[in-house]
């Protein structure tokens, strides 16, 4: 198999980065998994934006070298996932009048009606990464899946909208190229995630799906095949992890190793009898004894602030009831927190599950694993490299119009500026 076949994806998460590398089967377009590494980058990223570029080219540099001594590949390119408050969604309309004598839709009429739902005034360090459509409407008949070689007069086009800031995707770009690659794409982390661990009916019913990090949650809303809904909350697992230090007067390491071997997020979960957990101080030599029900008296509040959150924002979306059907998908790394779909339907109340990548074949700690969801997703993503989502048309056209990708175009304004 040749070499053009070896992927990798690059997951800039809240505050930490993991790399995954796979190999795309160019007749089948199955997707093995070969290795992947992670690790927290404390020091380089705060909610999923570089604010020490040289310690986070350091983590990127360390993480991939991990991930191709595993895999026994070298990579060059790599697709990332961005996250973080800079980034900003919304749905916007299009439409296209054909005044041609011949009404087929063509590929082409639909890229343009694409591009009238673009036609949106943004500032000058803002820059469009996604415009997703969600579905057509041709002579006012609504729910056209794909209109190419129908008839009609009056095209229309609902989309999703992702814009990120120009300056803040720069500074990723230039850690990354520090780190000794070069980025395909920038890809919304969420929508990666959802790439994998959301099923196609699961899709086209309604259902939510809820990206836990370190230090942000995204929530996504799926109904009718494609993507409603984006937000973006600023607090994550870590707010439970450092919780636990500052009740426990030990450490944010050994708050975090707490949490991940005998944290719960109901108190219901627990029996009656559930013993003490050995710790140590904040010193890291006077060793300490807690009751394992009073870690959940921590825990517990923090996981309802959360989900509560979740829930008002469902709710202010307006799609609450669109997800009943397929109720919530869980992911990230705070879906690993040990009765967290049972927190998760009794506050949300909705059926809720643990995501892990589907569709991909390989390593089952990666593949298996919910923290590397987001960049398993990356190499699956339907994505065409000029900030929009796959269609039956053709990419060449479309970047011809636009004047070149989004990285093209970014990387030119970061010449520019630096």
């Amino acid at each position: 198999m040749s070499k053009t076949d070896i992927i990798a994806g690059l997951d800039i998460g809240s505050a930490q980065v993991a790399c995954v590398i796979g190999r795309r089967d160019p007749q089948t377009s199955q997707i093995e998994i070969l290795s992947g590494a992670r690790s927290a980058c404390l020091g380089g990223l705060k909610g999923g934006v570089v604010i020490n570029i040289n310690e986070t080219a350091r983590a990127i540099t360390r993480i991939c070298e991990e991930a191709e001594d595993a895999a026994k590949e070298m990579v060059k390119d790599v697709s990332i996932a961005v996250r973080g408050n800079h980034l900003q969604t919304f749905n916007n309309h299009g439409a296209l009048n054909i005044a041609r004598t011949d009404k087929e839709i063509t590929a082409d009429d639909v890229d343009k009606a694409i591009e009238s739902a673009q036609a949106v005034h943004l500032s000058a360090d803002r820059e469009i990464i996604h415009t997703i459509p969600q579905g057509f409407t041709l002579d006012r008949q609504q729910g056209v899946p794909n209109p190419v070689g129908m008839e009609g007069s009056l095209l229309e086009v609902d989309v999703h909208i992702v814009t990120a800031s120009r300056s803040h995707l720069s500074n990723i770009f230039k850690a990354i190229n520090m780190a000794g690659f070069s980025v395909t794409e920038p890809i919304y982390g969420l929508l990666a995630a959802g790439e994998v661990v959301v099923t196609q009916e699961e899709r086209d019913l309604g259902c939510i799906l809820i990206d836990i990090g370190g230090q942000t949650t995204d929530v996504a809303v799926y109904f009718d095949g494609s993507v409603h809904f984006t937000e973006k909350l600023p607090i994550g697992a870590d707010a439970i992890t450092r919780d636990l230090a500052y009740g426990l007067r030990t450490s944010l390491s050994q708050a975090q190793q707490i949490k991940e071997n005998y944290g719960v997020a109901l108190s219901s979960l627990l029996e009656q009898n559930e013993g003490e957990v050995n710790f140590t101080a904040m010193d890291g030599r006077t060793f300490r004894k807690v009751n394992r029900r009073l870690l959940i008296d921590i825990i517990e509040p923090r996981v309802e602030e959360i989900f509560t959150l979740i829930s008002e924002k469902l709710q202010d979306s307006g799609y609450a009831d669109r997800v009943v059907p397929g109720g919530a998908v869980l992911s990230g790394g705070g879906s690993l927190l040990k009765g967290i779909e049972q927190a998760s339907e009794k506050i949300l109340q909705l059926s809720s599950r643990v995501g892990l990548p589907q569709g991909v074949v390989g390593k089952s700690e990666i593949v298996g694993h919910p923290s590397f969801a987001t960049a398993v997703g990356l190499l699956a993503f339907p994505y065409r490299g000029d900030g929009q989502w796959a269609s039956p048309a053709s990419a060449a056209r479309r970047r011809a119009r636009s004047g070149g990708s989004v990285v093209q175009r970014v990387r030119e304004w970061v010449e520019e500026t630096f």
